[in-house]
């Protein structure tokens, strides 16, 4: 693990291009551009609090503000696992031709996403303070925490997928179902009392359940997360790194013959 770490700081300049490539092409000729950043996470806001404000009614006071607080880490966290499942496919001929750590791709990745996700916070706190739902300075003190382990769980995941889907190439598409059936496993859209209690122990398997839950208690509920919370998504986001590194360099030995 501290050589994997050398040589990703010995290739800091690959990462840090490669970013810049991904976030100038994000929305490469696109009308809007960079401005998708904020109306993605907008357009999705106003389609599921009509729904679940007025179709299915959640009964939460302020809903928009519920429901957003959380929709944009998950965003970033969806995006970053069906996105990054493809980066070593999609760098084939640097792969089979360059040498470089290989963790480079689904690092770079996750950090253009994380970029990404933190321009949309700008739209979270204009909605809070103009909204006049405001903040807690001291809950804030957490945010950059909860953010930092989401950012090592996604990163995890990424190079998990990143590496099989090299080797099966369905992924791609399973992921987007994968992914939408995990969205209403997490507490986004409902809150976590929501839940019956004889179901409990399953669903705080999910790591983005305390994830989700940390970001609501900063945001909406104005209070620093309960050290459980935290540490709970720190073990799950750490342990799930460890995964991830290990079936990557595991399935990497064989990448320039499968692409």
């Amino acid at each position: 693990m501290i050589k994997l770490f050398k040589d990703i700081y010995d290739y800091r300049e690959m990462v840090f291009s490669l970013v810049r490539r991904d976030l100038r092409g994000r929305y490469k000729g696109t009308i809007l551009g960079f401005l998708w950043t904020f109306i993605n996470p907008l357009l999705q806001l106003v389609v599921y609090t009509l729904v679940f404000s007025n179709v299915l009614r959640m009964g939460i006071e302020k809903y928009y503000i519920f429901l957003f607080v959380a929709l944009i880490p998950w965003i970033f966290f969806s995006g970053t696992i069906t996105g990054g499942c493809e980066v070593i496919l999609g760098a084939s001929n640097m792969v089979k031709k360059i040498y470089f750590p290989r963790e480079v791709l689904p690092l770079a990745y996750t950090i253009s996403s994380f970029v990404n996700m933190l321009f949309s916070f700008i739209v979270v706190f204009a909605v809070l303070l103009f909204s006049g739902y405001g903040v807690d300075p001291m809950a804030l003190l957490y945010l950059p925490v909860i953010m930092i382990i989401e950012f090592v769980l996604a990163l995890g995941m990424a190079l998990l997928f990143s590496a099989l889907t090299v080797y099966l190439r369905d992924l791609q598409h399973i992921l987007g179902i994968l992914m939408l059936a995990w969205q209403f496993l997490t507490p986004i859209m409902y809150s976590e009392d929501m839940v019956p209690e004889k179901y409990m122990g399953i669903w705080r398997l999910n790591p983005m359940t305390s994830v989700i839950t940390a970001y609501r208690d900063i945001l909406y509920n104005k209070q620093p997360p309960h050290i459980n919370t935290l540490a709970e998504a720190a073990i799950l986001g750490v342990v799930l790194l460890v995964i991830g590194e290990v079936v990557f360099r595991l399935l990497q030995r064989n990448f320039a013959e499968e692409l």
